[in-house]
């Protein structure tokens, strides 16, 4: 087959691409250029630009390195006004209205498989291919391609793919979704692949360092914006008491314990932040476990949605274990979602993922309740 591949500079999508060019087919291989390096927003206090390890021009040479090792056409698709656009933005609007976003599910489905979709269907591909631990088939009796988690529950990343309509799924192609990442790491060395020994990257692409509310900083005072910046206020508890002073709602996220700047002779930790009271609300442990929430945004991918209750097992962050919930289906692309026990620290701005065993039922995002 003709197949597009998204090639990220990484062992994971240049494995993807070895092993589709030992299957024999015809590939082309496509870089996505996403976060502007030379606007110099990543510096530190000393004006010294950040490290990056994601979507830099590294990743970029890396990737064309690899494509002419397996001898593949390369291209590089200048997406870094759709990200900003799509992505960076909406990042920084969702810390400002006290979430706490996830960015990198909407830029893999809504930005990078998105494009190179389109992109693929222009070029007569029959597959777009990548290297995520995830998994497609297609249920001929139900005429539904079906969406199953990487056969590594630790790598696995169908959680970034919840988004993708039946059309997109059709084309889509995970060829790593059978494989654990040492297989991965083992058939880059057999390819002689120049990453194959490449460290993956952590952090959020255009956060190299983590620190979220400091790019935040960066990047509306780059953009002459800083008068949108949150300014300080109170720390209140549950009950309305006032015990503290809190210095911008883009600096705090629920379930955060440290930081507080309050002395108290049991943990406190921020179990909600309202943006229209300028307020954060903070607690014990113990008030930090919920047992429902709301989602928008709700894409069904197993089936349509559905007229009655569906079981399901629930994530509501990455690293959160399924947990058993009942997903009621709302008007307008909403769902609300009951567990069996509570949750501790269901996040507004987080992306929530509905599991039958391995199957990805569908998924939504987490808001305010």
């Amino acid at each position: 087959m003709k197949i597009a591949v998204a090639m990220s500079g990484g062992v994971d999508s240049s494995a993807a691409a070895a092993l589709l060019k030992e299957q024999g087919h015809e590939l082309i291989g496509f870089t996505m250029q996403l976060w502007n390096q030379r606007r110099n927003i990543n510096v530190d206090e000393n004006g010294d630009s950040l490290p990056s390890r994601c979507c830099s021009l590294d990743d970029v040479y890396d990737a064309r390195r690899v494509s002419e090792t397996l001898g593949m056409p390369f291209y590089v698709l200048n997406l870094e006004k759709d990200f900003e656009e799509s992505v960076v933005e909406p990042f920084v609007q969702s810390y400002l209205s006290g979430e706490t976003p996830i960015p990198c599910v909407a830029c893999n489905s809504r930005l990078k498989f998105a494009s190179l979709d389109k992109m693929a269907v222009s070029l007569g591909c029959d597959k777009v291919a990548t290297g995520h631990y995830a998994r497609v088939e297609y249920d001929k009796a139900a005429n539904r391609y079906r969406l199953f988690r990487g056969k590594n529950h630790w790598k696995d990343q169908s959680y970034f793919l919840w988004e993708l309509n039946q059309e997109q799924l059709s084309r889509a192609w995970f060829p790593l979704g059978e494989m654990l990442k040492s297989e991965v790491r083992d058939l880059a060395r057999d390819a002689n692949l120049y990453v194959a020994e490449k460290k993956e990257s952590q952090e959020i692409c255009f956060v190299p360092d983590g620190k979220y509310s400091e790019f935040i900083d960066r990047y509306l005072d780059h953009e002459n914006r800083s008068g949108e910046l949150p300014e300080s206020g109170e720390i209140v508890t549950a009950a309305g008491e006032v015990i503290g002073e809190h210095t911008g709602i883009h600096r705090y996220t629920v379930g955060q314990r440290r930081g507080l700047g309050i002395a108290n002779e049991k943990p406190l930790y921020v179990l909600q932040i309202e943006k229209a009271r300028n307020q954060i609300i903070v607690g014990g442990a113990d008030e930090l476990d919920s047992i429902e929430f709301i989602a928008k945004g709700v894409n069904w991918v197993a089936f349509d949605e559905p007229a009655e209750p569906v079981r399901a097992e629930v994530k509501v962050r990455y690293r959160h274990e399924p947990a058993t919930a009942t997903i009621h289906a709302l008007p307008d692309a909403r769902a609300r979602i009951v567990f069996d026990e509570p949750q501790r620290a269901i996040t507004p701005g987080q992306a929530t993922i509905f599991y039958h065993g391995e199957e990805v039922v569908g998924g939504g995002w987490i808001v305010k309740t």
